[in-house]
């Protein structure tokens, strides 16, 4: 019998994201648990919602250590004790460093604000708007050393409407796409249908070069 799949997020913010995985871990059928909650600043929103949900959470400073890497290292020894399997990034303000990154190769994913590979880095809707962009959405993917590069899994589009700003098309994407595509990689994970590979990744044991789609409500 296969395991509950293992699960730490890391956070920076609100977590809405995060909720949405506790919510899908909820259901009886997603054989997942989250262990443990990380955020890199005190008092993120989120932090709370992982309490309310009996999920051990945890403060990592990053302004408290005197380099990147020693952040890394405490955060990588934290995310050890709880023996995760699996390591999403959920709003997570930070670039992590390679050796980090290399420690949990094909175990770490995050979630990105934008249609990959557009607009990696921050400011994603902003620059969409600018671009005049029709839709806007956004990817999760396989965390690698370049940054938001990893093969992406799963992406989500909705409509840039014309009199959207940066504020309102940001709340779009997240109620309409990242709630939804976050929950569903989970789901997949928990199930073993996805896993890395050299290149892309493996869904139900077929190499995807591409990303798979999920169309908005």
């Amino acid at each position: 019998m296969r395991k509950p799949l293992r699960v730490v997020v890391l956070i920076s913010g609100t977590g809405r994201n995060l909720q949405a995985l506790i919510d899908t871990c909820a259901d009886d059928d997603v054989d997942a648990q989250i262990v443990g909650v990380i955020s890199n600043r005190p008092g993120a929103a989120g932090l709370q919602r992982a309490t309310d949900a009996g999920i051990p959470a945890t403060t990592i400073d990053h302004t408290e250590f005197e380099s990147r890497a020693a952040f890394d290292i405490a955060l990588a020894a934290a995310i050890e004790q709880f023996e995760a399997d699996v390591i999403l990034l959920a709003g997570f303000m930070r670039i992590l460093t390679p050796d980090f990154i290399a420690q949990f190769a094909g175990r770490m994913l995050n979630i990105h604000p934008s249609l990959l590979p557009k607009y990696r880095g921050l400011n994603t809707y902003a620059r969409a708007i600018e671009a005049g962009d029709t839709e806007a959405g956004a990817s999760v993917h396989f965390v690698t050393a370049e940054l938001d590069g990893g093969p992406v899994v799963l992406q989500g589009r909705c409509p840039v409407q014309a009199d959207d700003t940066p504020e309102i098309l940001a709340e779009r994407v997240m109620r309409e796409v990242e709630l939804r595509i976050y929950p569903q990689v989970l789901r997949w994970l928990a199930q073993g249908r996805l896993q890395p590979a050299a290149r892309g990744f493996l869904f139900d044991g077929v190499e995807h070069l591409a990303p798979l789609q999920v169309e908005a409500v």
